[in-house]
Order: C-alpha cells, then structure tokens, then sequence
C-alpha cells in the first residue's frame, strides 16, 4: 500500500535530517529535499489517476465548456502543488519569508486562473434567475 510507503520515507528521512542536523544542516537538508522529491515520485500514479477522474467528469457535462473547466481545475491543482511544495522546501531551510511569497504568489495566479470558472457560475446563476 502506498500510504504504507509514503509514511515509512517520511519517518525514516526525518529520523536521518534529525540526526544528521548536528553535524551538517547542509545534509540534514538535502536529506529532507531528497526525500520530499520521492514522495512526490510515488504519488505520480495516482495524480494520474485524479486526473482521469475529472476527464471522465468532464465528459459527463457539455462537451465544449466542461473540457474548458476540468483544464482550469488541472491548472489551478498544478499550481497549489508546485506552490505548496516549493514554500515547504524554503520553509525547511529556514528561509519562512520566501515560503510565505511563494504561497501569496500561487494565491494570486489561482485567483487568476479561476476567473473564468467564477465567470461562469455567475452568468449560470444569473441565466437561471
């Protein structure tokens, strides 16, 4: 079971960061990044598998606009990923205010990008008032 996995990485890498921190915080560091870039190997699979999940939701609404949606959600999930993995890496080494950039930066282009879909909820609502 992959949660099994991802547990057992997370555990043990941070047991090494731990314990290797004392003598060298440069290698506790690439420990923790290291680690982090396999968790994110592991999970590829089932990324996949959720993004074949909103395919299929796509195709259940209007074939024109609903593909035009499920891009933008692919989008929108892209970039809170990217963002949060990137503000957690500059968290673990210690540089806080670069993380919490790095997260405004990716709540603003989520912001963005849902623009249209919000756009489109209101002319729905709007169509059916």
């Amino acid at each position: 079971m992959d949660i099994a996995r991802i547990a057992a990485l997370g555990i043990v890498a941070a047991i090494l960061a731990v314990a290797v921190k004392r003598q060298s915080a440069e290698f506790a560091l690439l420990i923790s990044i290291s680690a982090s870039v396999l968790l994110l190997l592991i999970l590829t699979p089932w990324l996949g598998q959720a993004v074949g999940i909103l395919e299929n939701i796509a195709s259940l609404v209007n074939a024109a606009s609903g593909a035009a949606y499920i891009g933008l959600i692919l989008k929108i999930i892209c970039v809170a990923y990217i963002a949060e993995f990137a503000s957690q890496v500059c968290a673990d080494a210690g540089e806080s205010a670069i993380a919490s950039k790095i997260e405004l930066g990716g709540k603003v282009i989520i912001m963005v990008i849902s623009a249209p879909i919000i756009s489109g909820l209101v002319s729905l609502i709007a169509g059916i008032l």
